[in-house]
C-alpha cells in the first residue's frame, strides 16, 4: 500500500491590490474593489501532471502552435513538460491537459548548429537537435522563447496557421522540418507515421501530408508552408536518414525531414507561415490564402491578444488573493482551447466515417471532444459563457452523431472515435442543451442514438462493452468485462440522458423505457456493505471485497475506470434521491460522506496515476467524482459541501506550473474551479440546474451574451467564512439551495451573506436541489 499526501496551499489574508484599488481577503470590512478580468499564467499545469502546453492558439482554434520538449512518458502527452530542460521545436497542434498523447504535427527546429536529424534524449541533449533554452515568455495567442543557437523564436496563429517569426544571429543557419516526430510510447504497435509525403513546390511552397497511427489511429494532416525567406539550398532526407542526392522535389516514405538551409542567417527574420487541413493540400493552402496572405506577424499576433481578451473578458473577479486571480483567468483560458476547429475555409471536414463532409453555410465541425471528461462542467461552462459558441457545438455534434458508424460521440478526435473511456456521453451534452433550449437537430442524432440505446446488433466500440448484459441483468458482470462497476453506472446516466433526447424527439415510449433503466445504477451497488462492488454473472458479489482495491483480477482488468470502490460508490448524478435510498436515508449518506472524505488516503501499488488529489477517498485529480462534495446538499447539510468545495477551490489548485492536482483534461478541471469559485456547480448536467457551494471571490461578474451580465457578491467573505447564511436572487430572499440555469441566464445579481458557522440555509427539504425530475422526500422510482 502506498500513502497519498495531500496537497495543501495556503490562504493569504493580506490586502492585495487589484486594479489599482485594495481588496481585503482578511475580512468583510473594507472598500469594495472593481471586478477586473485577470492575467492568466500558460505555465499553469505545464508541470506535475496537469499535461497542458504554452505556446500560441486561439479560443477552439485548429493551429495550436507551442514549443514541444519530449514525444515519450505519460508526461510527454501535450508534448511539454516544464521541467524537461530543452525544446526539440515547435509543432502546430497539441492536446491539452490530455492522458493520452497525440497530435504534434510539422515539427519546426529553427537552429544555428551543425545539421543532426534526431532530436536526441533529455538527459543528453547535446546528442541530437534539442536545444537547451532562457527568456521564455507565454501570453494569450503568443509565445517568445530564447533558443541556446542563438535563435529568437516567436510564434503565434490564425485560426487555422501557425505563424513563425526566427532572428538569427550573423553567419549560417538552418531549419530542420522534422516530418517524422510524433508522440510515441511502448505501447505503440506498428508504425506510428506512414504514407507521408513532402514537396517543394514551384512557388516555393513546401507542402506535405501524413498518416498518424496514434491515438486516434489512421487520422490524416496536410499542411502548407511558405517562408519570406528563400533558402540558399534545399536537402530532403528519406526513412534511412540519408540525404536525397539526385536534386529531387519530393519524396515519400514514413520518416521525412526536409532542411533548408541559410548561408547567411542574420538580418532580417525569417518568418513561417504555416497552413493546416485534415482533408488536403488544397485546404491548408487555403487557409494561407485567407487567413496569412501576407507577412504581418505583428498584425496576426495583435489579432489573436484581441481574441483572446474578448474571450477572457467574460469573466471578471475581485477579492480572493492574487494567486487565486490567476487561477481563476488560467482556467478561463484552458476552458476555452477545446473542442478545436475541425473545418477548412470552405466548410470540409472529415467525419468519423472517415468521409469528407461539408458543413452547412455559417456551420463548423469541432474535433477534440473529451466527453467522459467535459460533460461534467467544461460543456455546462460553455453554455453560461459562450452560450453562442455552445449551440454551434451543439449543432455539430448532432451531425456528427448522425455521420458517425458508432453513433453517439465518445472521444472524437481528428475524425477518429477513439472510443477512449467508458459510456457515449455526447447524449448528456444534447440532453443538457435541450434542456437549456438551445435550438438543433436533434431528431437526425436520434436514430443512431437509439441503435446505441437499444439495438443489440449495432457494433460495439470499447467504450460501449457488455451492453447486452446491461439489458439482460440490469448490470454488466465483471468477470465478463473490464470495469464493469463504473460502466453499469455511467451507462445509466447516459440511458437519463437519452431518455430525456427521446423526449424531446416525440419518442415517449423510448423515454420511459430509458428512464426506468436508467436506474440500473443500483444494480451494483450492494447495500449490505454500502460501496459499489463488483458483481459476477451469476449475480453473486466479489467475496474479499476491499473498497480502495481497483479490481477483484487486477492485472487482467479493473473493475472501475479511474477509480475504487470508494469513489464509484458516488458515481451517481441523476438519482440522488434514490441513492439516498438504497443507502437506507439521510444520516446514513451523509455518514457514508463523512467516510469518503475521512478515509485513510491511501492506495494500491496498482492504482492508476490519475487518482490524485486525495481528501480521504475522494480524489479531486480525475473526474468521476467531480460532483461529489456537493452530494451533501441532498441529505440535508448542505454546510458541508460549503466547507468542502471551499477547501478543494484553495487546496487543489495553485499558481504555478504544478498548479492543477492532475490533468486538466481539455478543460475540465479548470471549469470545475470556475463554476465552483463563482458559487455553484452541475451536479446532473441533464437537469439544468446548479447546485449552491462558497463563492471564492467578493464579487464576480459573468457576461452571459445578449448584454445580460450574471453578478455574484459574497459579502462578509473570508478565508474563515465559507459558509453560506442566507441567498438573495435580483434583491428577493431565495430560500433554495440551487438555482435553474433558466434563471441565471437572466442575468440579475446572487448575493450570498457568508459567515464563519455553518447555518441552516438550504437544509429543509423543500429547499434541497431537484434530482429525477423530484424534489427531495418524493423518491427517485419511475
Amino acid at each position: 500500500m502506498i500513502a497519498t499526501s495531500r496537497r495543501q496551499l495556503l490562504v493569504t489574508t493580506g490586502l492585495v491590490a487589484i486594479g489599482g484599488a485594495m481588496a481585503g481577503c482578511a475580512g468583510p470590512v473594507g472598500a469594495e474593489a472593481l471586478p477586473t478580468p485577470g492575467k492568466p499564467d500558460l505555465f499553469i499545469g505545464t508541470g506535475g501532471h496537469g499535461h497542458t502546453f504554452p505556446g500560441a492558439s486561439l479560443p477552439f482554434g485548429m493551429a495550436q502552435l507551442s514549443p514541444d520538449t519530449n514525444t515519450h512518458g505519460w508526461d510527454a502527452c501535450s508534448g511539454y513538460h516544464q521541467k524537461d530542460g530543452s525544446i526539440m521545436g515547435f509543432s502546430h497542434t497539441h492536446l491539452s491537459g490530455t492522458g493520452i498523447g497525440d497530435m504534434l504535427d510539422v515539427l519546426v527546429v529553427p537552429t544555428r548548429q551543425p545539421l543532426k536529424l534526431e532530436p536526441g534524449s533529455i538527459e543528453k541533449p547535446d546528442e541530437g537537435y534539442r536545444q537547451r533554452y532562457s527568456d521564455e515568455h507565454a501570453e494569450p495567442g503568443y509565445y517568445r522563447v530564447r533558443l541556446e543557437s542563438g535563435v529568437l523564436a516567436e510564434l503565434t496563429v490564425t485560426e487555422r496557421c501557425g505563424l513563425h517569426r526566427y532572428r538569427f544571429g550573423q553567419g549560417p543557419g538552418h531549419i530542420l522540418i522534422d516530418f517524422a516526430h510524433a508522440i510515441e510510447d511502448d505501447w505503440d504497435k506498428g508504425v506510428v507515421v506512414e504514407q507521408a509525403s513532402l514537396t517543394l513546390d514551384p512557388d516555393g511552397t513546401l507542402t506535405g501530408g501524413r498518416q498518424v497511427n496514434r491515438w486516434a489511429k489512421g487520422r490524416r494532416i496536410h499542411f502548407a508552408m511558405q517562408l519570406s525567406r528563400t533558402p540558399s539550398r534545399v536537402q530532403f532526407f528519406g526513412d534511412d536518414g540519408k540525404p536525397v542526392t539526385d536534386g529531387t522535389t519530393a519524396i515519400r516514405g514514413n520518416k521525412l525531414k526536409v532542411a533548408l538551409f541559410f548561408d547567411e542567417a542574420g538580418g532580417a527574420p525569417i518568418l513561417i507561415k504555416t497552413g493546416l487541413s485534415a482533408v488536403d493540400v488544397k485546404g491548408a493552402r487555403d487557409a494561407l490564402a485567407a487567413e496569412a496572405p501576407g507577412w504581418d506577424f505583428d498584425g496576426a499576433t495583435s489579432a489573436a491578444r484581441a481574441a483572446w481578451a474578448k474571450a477572457l473578458g467574460t469573466i471578471r473577479v475581485a477579492g480572493g488573493t492574487e494567486a487565486q486571480r490567476t487561477i481563476m483567468t488560467s482556467a478561463l483560458y484552458h476552458a476555452q482551447l477545446a473542442p478545436t476547429l475541425f473545418t477548412d475555409r470552405d466548410g470540409r471536414y472529415v467525419g468519423l466515417d472517415r468521409q469528407v463532409h461539408t458543413a452547412p453555410r455559417g456551420e463548423e465541425a469541432y474535433s477534440t471532444y473529451s466527453l467522459w471528461d467535459t460533460y461534467r462542467a467544461l460543456h455546462p461552462l460553455l453554455t453560461l459563457i459562450q452560450p453562442e459558441h455552445a449551440a454551434l457545438l451543439t449543432r455539430d455534434m448532432c451531425r456528427q452523431t448522425a455521420e458517425s458508424p458508432a453513433g453517439p460521440l465518445v472521444w472524437p478526435l481528428q475524425g477518429v472515435e477513439t472510443a477512449c473511456m467508458i459510456g457515449w456521453h455526447g447524449v448528456s451534452v444534447l440532453a443538457e442543451a435541450h434542456a437549456k433550449g438551445i435550438k438543433a437537430d436533434y431528431a437526425a442524432a436520434w436514430p443512431n442514438i437509439r441503435r446505441r440505446a437499444f439495438d443489440r446488433t449495432f457494433k460495439d466500440i470499447d467504450s460501449t462493452l457488455g451492453r447486452g448484459f446491461y439489458y439482460d441483468l440490469g448490470y454488466i458482470p465483471a468477470d465478463e468485462v473490464w470495469e464493469s462497476v463504473s460502466r453499469t453506472q455511467e451507462y445509466a446516466y447516459d440511458d437519463w440522458a437519452m431518455a430525456h433526447i427521446a423526449e424531446a424527439v416525440g419518442a415517449t415510449e423510448d423515454a420511459a423505457a430509458l428512464r426506468k433503466r436508467s436506474q440500473n445504477y443500483r444494480n451494483v451497488i450492494d447495500p449490505s456493505v454500502g460501496f459499489a462492488r463488483p458483481r459476477f454473472k451469476d449475480g453473486s458479489w466479489w467475496k474479499d471485497y476491499d473498497p480502495i482495491q481497483i479490481g477483484h483480477n487486477v492485472p487482467k482488468w479493473r473493475d472501475y475506470t479511474e477509480a475504487n470502490g470508494w469513489q464509484a460508490t458516488f458515481l451517481n448524478q441523476h438519482d440522488v434521491y434514490g441513492l439516498i435510498a438504497h443507502f437506507g436515508g439521510d444520516a446514513a449518506f451523509e455518514k457514508k460522506l463523512d467516510g469518503l472524505f475521512n478515509a485513510p488516503s491511501t492506495l494500491p501499488d496498482n492504482a492508476p496515476p490519475d487518482i490524485s488529489g486525495l481528501v480521504g477517498q475522494y480524489a479531486h485529480g480525475n473526474e468521476p467524482d467531480h460532483h461529489v462534495a456537493y452530494l451533501y446538499a441532498y441529505c440535508g447539510t448542505p454546510w458541508k459541501t460549503q466547507a468542502m468545495v471551499r477547501r478543494l477551490l484553495t487546496e487543489m489548485y495553485k499558481a504555478d506550473p504544478d498548479g492543477v492536482i492532475g490533468n486538466d483534461d481539455c478543460g475540465q478541471m479548470s471549469a470545475w474551479f470556475i463554476l465552483s469559485a463563482f458559487g455553484f456547480y452541475p451536479v446532473d448536467p441533464v437537469s439544468a440546474v446548479y447546485v449552491f457551494g462558497s463563492p471564492l471571490f467578493d464579487v464576480a461578474e459573468m457576461d452571459l451574451g445578449g448584454g445580460k451580465t450574471l453578478i455574484v457578491r459574497a459579502n462578509g467573505n473570508a478565508p474563515d467564512r465559507p459558509y453560506i447564511q442566507s441567498v438573495r436572487w435580483n434583491g428577493a430572499p431565495w430560500s433554495k439551495n440551487w438555482i435553474a440555469h433558466a434563471d441565471l441566464v437572466t442575468g440579475g445579481e446572487l448575493v450570498f451573506e457568508m459567515g464563519a458557522k455553518p447555518s441552516s440555509f438550504g437544509s429543509a427539504a423543500a429547499d434541497r436541489p431537484p434530482s429525477f425530475g423530484h424534489d427531495a422526500g418524493e423518491g427517485g422510482t419511475v
